[in-house]
């Protein structure tokens, strides 16, 4: 279960978040409030594993700065930092406290919901400059080709360490290459345009050629 604190100035935006969420069966809001500077408390008085936070809330706090806070008392605590302000400096402050993912408001539900759902397997959303993602394709080693065809397949990070023998940390590096590589900034939706332009089909080799089992 995805327990998740929000922090949301805006009354409405909150209240909307918060039903949406809920009304996803792994997620939960734990607590919904107006200013960022009580994100850390309300994240350790109710055991939250994800913290859904605005980059500008009441009182002038600042996301961005709660998002540190909580990553330097609580690492495993997956962080997304959203806002409606199209100011580039603040993806590089996100980084910079150690957020997880970066969503600007103008995303819908159901991708917004996607985020959350993938920053908590581990991945990270970042905004990136638009451009043809897959032109890095042709770099990629064999083994990323592989990661990449069973994230297709929708294997955990887990399943992939698992079917091809590395470790977890192994595999997250080597998504972080292809991501490098590739000009994406999430693993998933590399993955769809991977199987939709043909460069990945599930359960095939690079070549075409069933993978051996």
């Amino acid at each position: 279960m995805i327990d998740m604190v929000i922090a949301e100035d805006q009354a409405m935006l909150r209240d909307s978040l918060a039903c949406a969420i809920d009304m996803q069966d792994d997620m939960h809001v734990v607590a919904a409030i107006a200013d960022a500077a009580d994100a850390l408390s309300a994240v350790e008085k109710h055991n939250a594993n994800l913290a859904l936070l605005d980059v500008c809330t009441e009182n002038d706090s600042s996301g961005i700065v709660a998002a540190a806070a909580i990553k330097q008392a609580h690492p495993d605590v997956r962080v997304v930092i959203m806002t409606g302000m199209p100011e580039i400096t603040f993806v590089e402050q996100a980084r910079a406290a150690g957020v997880d993912s970066f969503v600007y408001k103008n995303v819908g539900t159901a991708e917004l919901i996607a985020v959350i759902r993938s920053t908590i397997e581990g991945y990270s959303t970042f905004p990136r400059p638009q451009s043809n993602a897959l032109s890095g394709a042709a770099a990629l080693t064999q083994t990323e080709i592989d990661i990449l065809r069973l994230v297709c397949e929708t294997k955990t990070r887990k399943e992939i360490a698992q079917e091809l023998y590395l470790s977890e940390g192994t595999v997250k590096r080597h998504i972080s290459e292809i991501l490098a590589k590739t000009g994406y900034d999430n693993i998933l939706r590399l993955a769809v345009h991977a199987v939709s332009s043909g460069l990945i089909i599930p359960g095939m080799g690079r070549t075409g050629e069933r993978s051996e089992e």
